[in-house]
């Protein structure tokens, strides 16, 4: 009897030790359909990176619901409302439900851009109509916004835009009005919400659309959708660019409009839109510069059609690539070897619509 009961128990502790290697906790990840002015939730499992679509799926959203951000405490959602030139406010249940919360923060014309600091303490949005940039201040019990001061006049319609990590520095790229030119890279230093710009701005490559700076806040990144290229920047102390020797760096593929860095910082991923419809791998040098990847099977990860954004799992072993075609267009999920930089394709989901922004909880 005390033999069974042993070996009962080590049969026991051996289970447990094999669930304690298993991460539990859930993810959700939400991607906002312009289109149909709504935003698609799923629980993602983190140990495979597949999704479930939630029951509470889709959410109405407003009109033209355009970029999605997930506050760092994971309790509060935010939408903007391009067609409706406001901001909205969803609360996030511990099953990953959202709830609107009105009224809608008002800003300019054509908010499509929304970024928050690494302490949740603020909120930018860019608006394309208005080329303006709005500040809020965020309640943390709340969620709720204050706009900070009045709108930063920037001149030109952004078309993507990052915090540095420290919150210390913001980077907008906008386009050229003349088409073919190089785009911009304007830099503001920001203190309590306000903005303050940083000359000169910097000119990458044509239509920097793709935008990403690397943990550490060392280097930046565009991809140049008019030229096919990727320029590679230093960030200096005083939030400024410098480029780096061989930048602007061709692609050997069309359309490249979105980027994604790894939590580790050693890999760069670009969504190649255009006829090459695929995800290209990059190794960050220690200077910042980018080596395709050559891993056992190759550099370039095939995607369902048109891939546009690329979001990444907070616990850097998984990427969600939104894909664009009006025939397949789709959610697909992908498992990185955090060893070699290969992407796997894990599964591709149909949200019903055509994703322009994917946000996955922390």
């Amino acid at each position: 009897m005390l033999k069974r009961a042993a070996v009962v128990f080590l049969i026991c502790a051996g289970m447990a030790t094999w669930v304690g290697c298993v991460t539990t906790s859930s993810r959700y990840l939400y991607a906002s359909l312009p289109q149909s002015d709504q935003i698609v939730a799923y629980r993602e499992d983190p140990n495979s990176g597949i999704l479930t679509v939630l029951a509470s799926s889709p959410v109405a959203a407003g009109p033209g619901v355009q970029s999605i951000a997930i506050h760092p405490s994971g309790k509060f959602l935010y939408a903007a409302n391009s067609g409706e030139n406001d901001v909205s406010l969803f609360t996030i249940a511990s099953n990953g439900t959202i709830t609107e919360v009105t009224p809608r923060a008002q800003v300019g014309t054509a908010p499509k851009l929304l970024v928050i600091d690494s302490a949740g303490q603020f909120l930018y949005v860019g608006d394309s109509g208005s080329t303006d940039i709005y500040a809020f201040s965020i309640d943390a019990t709340t969620g709720a916004l204050a706009q900070v001061g009045s709108s930063f006049q920037i001149g030109v319609s952004p078309l993507n835009m990052k915090l540095s990590p420290s919150g210390n520095f913001l980077y907008v790229t906008a386009a050229s009005q003349l088409a073919g030119q190089p785009g911009y890279i304007e830099v503001f230093s920001v203190a309590s919400g306000a903005l303050t710009f940083v000359p000169p701005a910097v000119q990458p490559g044509s239509s920097p659309y793709g935008l990403a700076i690397d943990p550490s806040g060392a280097h930046l990144y565009t991809a140049n959708f008019g030229d096919n290229t990727i320029s590679e920047f230093t960030i200096n102390s005083d939030g400024t660019l410098t480029e780096l020797s061989g930048s602007p760096m061709g692609e050997s593929y069309t359309g490249p409009v979105s980027l994604f860095i790894d939590n580790s910082g050693k890999y760069l991923y670009v969504a190649n839109q255009q006829s090459s419809g695929n995800i290209a791998g990059y190794q960050i040098g220690s200077d910042g510069g980018l080596t395709l990847l050559t891993t056992s099977t190759n550099s370039i990860f095939p995607t369902a059609s048109e891939p546009n954004v690329i979001a990444g799992d907070p616990g850097g072993k998984f990427l969600f690539v939104g894909n664009q075609s009006s025939s397949s267009s789709g959610i697909q999920s992908f498992s990185l070897n955090t060893g070699t930089g290969n992407l796997t394709s894990v599964a591709t989901y149909s949200p019903g619509g055509t994703p322009t922004s994917i946000a996955v909880s922390p």
